[in-house]
């Protein structure tokens, strides 16, 4: 399914490795993905390049990777202009150069992305779009330096977070989604819209201890009343993290920060649990 039959990781390896030769510690973050989609892509691919990246009307997408017209070469990567977000149209520029590099072969017509393409990660929900989402998480927030802001090791609030969204012109969920790949704590991204999750991540750790929420091919599952995703309770540290009682979301107990997302239209809450509980842990099964 992939042009050259290269990961995205390795493609993004690619990338990362020419900006890391050419660029200074104080221009490196963030990824000008305008620049290095056009150069890189007339560099490797000089008969079939990306020509034009702009902005567009596009109600029902984020996104869009575009062949040229007839009697014209290459592609257009076109993002949805009424996005506000700097960090969600550069995360949508990244993960369309990403279907670029792995799948115009595939889909010569090209790909148009929604919304839920850009902000899930799950292979579960489409490998295509997974693809891309690996492919512009490791271009525009290489782990090295993201574990550099953040230890894997320690509590985070929202605000640590926030800075890394900044560092890297990127929307929060996507940092968080980063945060959640390395993280050694037990976490949890929970994305929810009208009272009921519509999607779930849950760090390595969280997942082996059995801290997870299975929303593929099954029944809605309700935000706990007494979380501060339902919206009945408020805090002024619902930033930094309150704690909440065991039967809140889990058996036991957990801190959650949550914000609600305008530019999204849902809310994000993370919550964090206690590591190495006694007698928590369990084999790991598959993740769905």
């Amino acid at each position: 399914m992939t042009t050259d039959k290269i990961t995205p990781q390795k493609w993004a390896f690619q990338l990362t490795h020419i900006l890391n030769a050419y660029a200074n510690e104080h221009e490196r973050f963030p990824v000008n993905v305008k620049a290095i989609a056009k150069d890189f892509s007339h560099h490797k691919y000089p008969d079939d390049p990306i020509t034009k990246i702009k902005g567009a009307s596009l109600p029902r997408f984020d996104g869009g990777l575009f062949k040229a017209p007839a009697g014209k070469k290459g592609w257009g990567i076109i993002y949805n202009d009424s996005m506000q977000s700097k960090g969600r149209i550069n995360y949508t520029l990244a993960h369309e150069l990403g279907h670029y590099l792995l799948h115009r072969m595939a889909y010569p017509n090209g790909i148009e992305c929604g919304e839920q393409d850009i902000v899930r990660w799950d292979s579960a929900f489409g490998q295509v779009e997974h693809e891309a989402n690996v492919f512009a998480a490791n271009l525009l927030m290489p782990l090295d330096d993201y574990r550099n802001q953040i230890d894997p090791k320690i509590v985070i609030d929202l605000d640590m977070i926030g800075h890394c969204a900044d560092r890297y012109e990127v929307s929060l969920i996507a940092a968080v989604l980063r945060w959640i790949e390395y993280t050694e704590r037990r976490a949890v991204l929970v994305v929810s819209r009208d009272g009921f999750i519509l999607w779930a991540r849950s760090s390595k750790a969280a997942f082996r201890s059995g801290i997870y929420f299975k929303t593929s091919n099954c029944p809605p599952i309700p935000i706990p009343a007494a979380s501060l995703a339902s919206g009945r309770i408020t805090s002024e540290n619902q930033r930094q993290g309150v704690e909440l009682p065991p039967g809140t979301w889990f058996e036991e107990s957990c801190a959650e920060m949550v914000v609600f997302s305008e530019l999204y239209d849902f809310t994000i809450s993370v919550l964090q649990l206690e590591n190495n509980p006694a007698g928590y842990y369990r084999k790991q099964d598959e993740e769905d």
